[in-house]
């Protein structure tokens, strides 16, 4: 979406005096009316068009290319890092009723991001509206990879792009893979730039809204805690009754929290203790809840395909605006899934 704002231009008008022939005096000649000065331009307001990010609503200078990057989310693998330049934050469904984060930068990128974690089948179908997105992960199931390699992305996982991985020290394998994401980017060249993905941005809805403190989002085996922060004018975030931590320092937040009810079910994949991955269907028509402002609204959204973005309406069918920053997405499922 654009938003515009007012400028005012003033322009100088510098008054100009034309000379004036006279024949033998300083009277003007028979039949002509003195000369006056032109008069001064008028200030004027003209409206400038600000481009507006689609991802976070915030002004941009130019698109960019969007890295997707698979992200840790047990206390094994915190503090994140990188996770506060993300411009979107989806939150995913793994097996034991766990989750895992999917974290899209575009707008800004860190130098560096982690734990970078193994791919889901989920995220090969999120991926498709961001385009062609580099997409960094640390493998998958062999059974998958024929899935990874037909799907709408750019593979910058460990194995093709060895060189942007490192391990970091003082953490634990496998929560030590770290990426260097200029060279992920590096390794996909042709990575779409950021566009449109159904997000609108700007004042929230006149009505419909319900002050909340906070408000919690459940998983079989996680919990997801936001609590709105007038003074910060974000929703801070806390996982299984911990604070959310930065890697980079300070608690995790963002201004605009989206409770995205899905479909959630077991796919063919599983993992070595025999949990069955879950499938979560971002395609199709649900509810939501929209937290911004230190209020929940009730909102729908609709993805018709895997290449179209995903919209977010009120009751009444009006654009559910979120406030410019940071989205998180939390993909949810109102009867959860027994892993």
């Amino acid at each position: 979406m654009r938003l515009t704002r007012m400028i005012t231009l003033w322009l100088a008008g510098a008054a100009v005096v034309l000379p004036v022939t006279a024949c033998s005096s300083d009277d003007p000649a028979a039949g002509q009316a003195p000369q006056a000065a032109t008069a001064a331009a008028v200030p004027s307001e003209e409206p400038e068009e600000v481009n507006a990010h689609p991802f976070t609503g915030k002004p941009y200078d130019k698109l960019k290319p969007v890295l997707a990057v698979k992200i840790e989310n047990t206390a094994a693998g915190k503090p994140q890092l990188g996770l506060k330049s993300a411009d979107i934050v989806y939150v995913e469904q793994v097996e034991a009723g766990l989750t895992r984060l999917m974290a899209i930068f575009s707008s800004k990128l860190p130098a560096k991001v982690g734990p970078v974690r193994s791919a889901r089948i989920s995220d090969l179908h999120i991926a498709p509206q961001f385009g062609k997105p580099a997409f960094s992960y640390s493998g998958a199931q062999t059974k998958m990879l024929p899935f990874i390699a037909e799907a709408s992305l750019f593979d910058v996982g460990d194995t093709r792009t060895p060189g942007a991985y490192f391990r970091q020290p003082g953490r634990v394998a496998p929560y030590n893979l770290f990426a260097n994401t200029k060279e992920l980017l590096a390794g996909a060249p042709k990575a779409s730039k950021a566009k449109d993905v159904g997000f609108t941005f700007g004042d929230a809805p006149a009505e419909g809204g319900t002050e909340r403190k906070s408000f919690t989002v459940r998983w079989p085996a996680a919990r997801f805690t936001f609590t709105w922060s007038e003074a910060k004018k974000q929703w801070m975030i806390a996982q299984d009754g911990k604070k959310d931590m930065a890697a980079e320092g300070g608690q995790l937040s963002a201004p605009t929290i989206v409770v995205q009810y899905t479909k959630t079910e077991r796919s063919e994949f599983h993992d070595v203790n025999d949990s069955y991955t879950p499938l979560v269907h971002t395609t199709g028509k649900g509810s939501a809840v929209v937290l911004r402002d230190g209020k929940a609204f009730n909102a729908k959204w609709e993805r018709k395909s895997e290449e179209s973005g995903t919209t977010f309406t009120t009751a009444s069918g009006e654009p559910m605006n979120f406030a410019p920053g940071q989205v998180w997405v939390a993909l949810a499922s109102r009867k959860p899934v027994i892993p």
